[in-house]
């Protein structure tokens, strides 16, 4: 199912309307084209409207939030229910300001989600009301390990029952459920924390698979966290002499736009709980 959920991204190439931050906007829509789906960046209140109606999927990033943005990403997401088109929440930091906390917790009451994606801290954020992200990285103390791994799938299996959105946990083990399934998921390199935006990469890149895939729609999200960290893992052969983290995301956005069906279904470590 892994390797289907690439093909039909690649076969139909959804067009995502991302509302994502300034500073890695660029990356994200270069990750999109890079898996085989197309980007579009607006996050004018006047426009937004119309752009969400000629796409196939909603990406909203909370990561560099103003008061245009804000009304920007709730006139999409209507837009984006009124239509059926699938939703992902990247919440950026939320729990390290009132502002970002409390846009997330509201866009969740408001819009129907289909999927949340982010690192654990920001994620409890959410589930709690209230959270410790330093600012857009996991605090070190909510890091999910082996050790309390079992603690960690019951509560994104919780949350995502509560809230009715796949739930997407990632780091140096990624979590994605939908309240019944989990997907534990291995593939990555811990090097990939030292780029800004692999994050929000994958955010564009889970809204890609989420519009392509609406039938399996946890598979699509775990297939494209599967994507990711393989890539992570493929770039990093790559690297040369003098290399660094700015040549390391070009070789991750290279591993994805290379990837091939076989290799995805080969590489992916993943289990099912």
């Amino acid at each position: 199912m892994i390797k289907q959920c690439m093909l039909q991204v690649k076969k139909t190439a959804p067009l995502i309307h991302n509302i994502t931050n300034y500073v890695t906007v660029n990356d994200v829509a270069n990750i999109l084209l890079a898996c085989g789906g197309s980007p579009i960046m607006s996050d004018e209140a006047e426009d937004v409207e119309d752009i969400t109606s000629i796409c196939s999927g909603l990406n909203i990033n909370i990561g560099t939030l103003h008061k245009t943005s804000i009304e920007g990403m709730f006139k999409a997401g209507k837009k984006a229910n009124e239509l059926g088109h699938p939703v992902l929440l990247d919440p950026v930091g939320a729990g390290a300001s009132t502002l970002r906390t409390n846009t997330a917790l509201e866009l969740m009451r408001k819009i129907n989600l289909t999927a949340i994606r982010g690192n654990i801290s920001e994620i409890k954020t959410l589930s709690y009301g209230k959270g410790t992200t330093k600012g857009v990285d996991a605090d070190v103390a909510d890091t999910v390990t082996e050790e309390n791994l079992k603690t960690a799938i019951g509560f994104v299996k919780e949350f995502a029952k509560e809230s009715g959105s796949i739930i997407a946990v990632t780091g140096a083990i990624d979590l994605v459920s939908d309240g019944d399934t989990c997907y534990v998921i291995r593939n990555g390199r811990p090097e990939m924390g030292k780029i800004t935006g692999t994050g929000c990469q994958l955010s564009g890149m889970m809204a890609a698979y989420l519009a392509a895939n609406p039938e399996e729609r946890l598979a699509a999200a775990a297939a494209s966290v599967c994507v990711m960290g393989l890539a992570g893992e493929i770039g990093w052969k790559y690297m040369q002499r003098g290399d660094g983290n700015s040549a390391y995301r070009s070789r991750i956005i290279d591993a994805v736009y290379n990837m091939t069906e076989d290799e995805l279904e080969r590489g992916a470590k993943y289990e099912v709980f």
